[in-house]
């Protein structure tokens, strides 16, 4: 196994989705069919966008494209896909953090493999980028953000580093990266209500819920993932709200919910809040998802939060 650069770009001809599926030409199969149960990194090129190395995966298997001669699609391994937290330039200080890349002095190379959509990337490579892109003390950084004071931890308990692979596999650390991305993708403000709410401290109250469930397939991507309130996660996961197949109207069950619960919650245009950025959208397979298999189908347990 070996472990890979992606090249990916948004408005491409290559039909990638990079939390599911990889699109490649085969001169590039070999280097593929090497990675096959590896890790990946995708990159955008600088020309595309400012992003660089802006995620992980790992590729499940390799199969031709339907329908199209030289084509194949690698098959992303469900739950592995992870933004980073902090997108990763391909330049540190005038260097690039591909050593493929770099001359003798240090400088970058000019075409060639720069220009290659998939590149083989070694270990010390890999570790590098994730490193700077997904901290090992991500979860303290989250918590000592809004409570300095409170998170504190003795330095025996951090003085080891994970290793890297281990940071991209345990669930606690990647619900925080999640956290954090679709958080700051909805900048801080409930989809479906389109309020910012802090508390005394500081702290976002809105959450980031999964339109499809880990447990279920869905990946840690932004684009399957909604900042909503409590309340509105709470009515979401429970399939009393989904949104349409327009991709912002919201849906209501209407016999389950009282006409007053949803003035009081739902923005008054019945439509989410989007993000900014269109790549950080809800992805229309995800929302499609939810509502065929959760929305008005579950038995809400317990009181409801407005009970």
């Amino acid at each position: 196994m070996t472990k890979l650069v992606l090249l990916h770009k948004a408005d491409s001809i290559y039909d990638d989705e990079p939390d599911v599926v990889y699109d490649f030409p085969r001169s590039y199969l070999k280097a593929v069919q090497e990675a096959v149960g590896d890790w990946v990194i995708y990159y955008e090129p600088v020309k595309a966008g400012p992003r660089g190395y802006f995620a992980v995966a790992k590729i499940e298997k390799i199969i031709p494209k339907p329908g199209v001669e030289g084509r194949f699609l690698a098959m992303i391994e469900p739950g592995s896909f992870l933004p980073l937290d902090t997108e990763v330039p391909r330049l540190i200080n005038g260097s690039p953090l591909e050593q493929a890349l770099t001359e003798p002095d240090g400088t970058s190379k000019k075409g060639g493999i720069v220009q290659r959509a998939v590149r083989r990337l070694p270990e010390a490579d890999f570790a590098r980028i994730v490193r700077l892109g997904l901290p090992e003390d991500l979860e303290r950084q989250e918590e000592a953000r809004y409570d300095p004071q409170g998170s504190e931890v003795a330095d025996e308990a951090v003085a080891f580093e994970r290793p890297v692979l281990e940071r991209l596999t345990r669930r606690p650390y990647r619900d925080v990266a999640f956290r954090r991305k679709v958080r700051a993708a909805y900048d801080y403000r409930c989809a479906m209500s389109g309020l910012m709410l802090r508390n005394g401290g500081g702290r976002p109250e809105v959450q980031a819920a999964h339109i499809r469930p880990v447990e279920n397939n869905g990946s840690d991507s932004v684009r399957n993932g909604l900042a909503l309130s409590g309340t509105l996660h709470w009515m979401f996961d429970r399939g009393l709200i989904s949104v349409a197949s327009d991709g912002e109207t919201i849906l209501v069950s209407r016999n389950k919910v009282p006409g007053a619960v949803v003035d009081r919650l739902l923005r008054p245009e019945g439509k989410i809040w989007m993000p900014k950025d269109r790549r950080d959208w809800p992805h229309p397979a995800n929302l499609a998802w939810h509502r065929e298999n959760i929305f008005g189908q579950l038995e809400t347990d317990g009181p409801a939060p407005w009970e």
